[in-house]
């Protein structure tokens, strides 16, 4: 399935149904006076967060949704049929903009939430309600009130706890194939990663969700390599964990660099806490370990040292990652031994 983080999308709620001009007409009833019914109301336009979905490509095929408009009214006091509503399901994490791509209309956050986009026209009244005690017989009815026309625009931030930042070949798909069931691709050339990952990774008897992004370079924020779109991705995240490849020749210089582009981004991705981690520590003996990470600390803080491929140091690195997250937002962990014997 291919991946997709932003959709334009055209949308009309339905328009109401015209009121009719009818008068009852019966053997034997001489004055049957107005029976005009009321036209039916227009659908309106539904966004719904939906669970299953972690992309928009289905809008990449079909980007206008129309509701039905209301039937006109009839005869004998009968009222049209509504026009049928129409629902996007978007997955969770879904903003809607409206044309401008500034302005948010709504943020879907949790499975299950719903935004009227357009709501559907009213319909006309039909002649009956313009009886009067001076006007017995009106031949006057309403249209129906017209449908909503807009065009709204569809942006995905993937709903994570844990997002990975770094340089491209900083590791960060290895280290989400070695901590979780995903299976990101991972090869020894830039920007191997071109779409956001999500794995489920586990500590101790906790669980918790990691977005990887493709990598960043310097001048992501004007365009350069595969840009910064991809950072809303991480913008929900409650911590960042920040990848430096420790077999690069100058790591307080890869290190600022990402924080330049952070801080270049805008909003609160900056100012979010982070992780500083010197990877592929496995390539290094154990006074070029000391070194590099001494040159990291001068410039970052505090450190801590990792091999994704040799998984030294991963669980400290986990452990020190759910501290971050808030109780609210990690999952019980189900191991498979504490499921208990099989039972029919």
């Amino acid at each position: 399935m291919k991946f997709l983080d932003l959709a334009k999308v055209y949308i009309r709620s339905g328009g109401g149904g015209s009121g009719a001009i009818s008068f009852r007409r019966e053997k034997f009833v001489e004055y049957g006076g107005p029976d005009g019914g009321d036209g039916g109301r227009g659908g309106d336009v539904w966004a719904e967060a939906v669970d299953g979905l972690n992309t928009l490509i289905d809008f990449r095929y079909q980007q206008h949704f129309f509701a039905k408009s209301g039937q006109p009214g009839m005869g004998k006091q009968r009222t049209g049929r509504d026009g049928d509503d129409v629902v996007l399901r978007v997955p969770v994490g879904t903003e809607i903009l409206d044309e401008d791509e500034e302005t948010v209309i709504a943020d879907l956050t949790e499975v299950g939430q719903r935004v009227l986009l357009a709501k559907g026209g009213n319909g006309g009244w039909g002649n009956l309600h313009f009886k009067t005690a001076t006007n017995q017989a009106p031949r006057r009815a309403n249209p129906g009130q017209e449908g909503v026309e807009r065009t709204i625009w569809l942006r995905l931030k993937l709903i994570a706890d844990v997002g990975l930042l770094g340089l491209p070949n900083a590791g960060k798909s290895t280290f989400l194939a070695a901590t979780s069931n995903a299976r990101p691709k991972i090869a020894d050339y830039p920007f191997t990663t071109l779409v956001p990952n999500l794995g489920v990774v586990g500590v101790d008897d906790a669980e918790f969700v990691v977005a990887d992004i493709p990598g960043l370079i310097e001048g992501a924020h004007e365009g350069r390599g595969l840009g910064d779109l991809f950072l809303g991705h991480v913008e929900r995240c409650a911590v960042l964990l920040h990848l430096v490849d420790a077999t690069a020749e100058d790591v307080a210089q890869d290190w600022r660099t990402i924080i330049d582009e952070l801080e270049a981004y805008g909003g609160a991705l900056a100012d979010k806490p982070r992780v500083t981690v010197l990877n592929k520590i496995d390539a290094l003996d154990d006074e070029e370990r000391a070194e590099k990470k001494a040159e990291l600390e001068a410039v970052a803080g505090e450190v801590m040292l990792m091999s994704g491929v040799s998984r030294e140091g991963v669980t400290e690195v986990l452990r020190t990652l759910r501290a971050q997250i808030g109780a609210d937002r990690l999952r019980q962990r189900k191991d498979e031994e504490d499921t208990g014997p099989w039972q029919p």
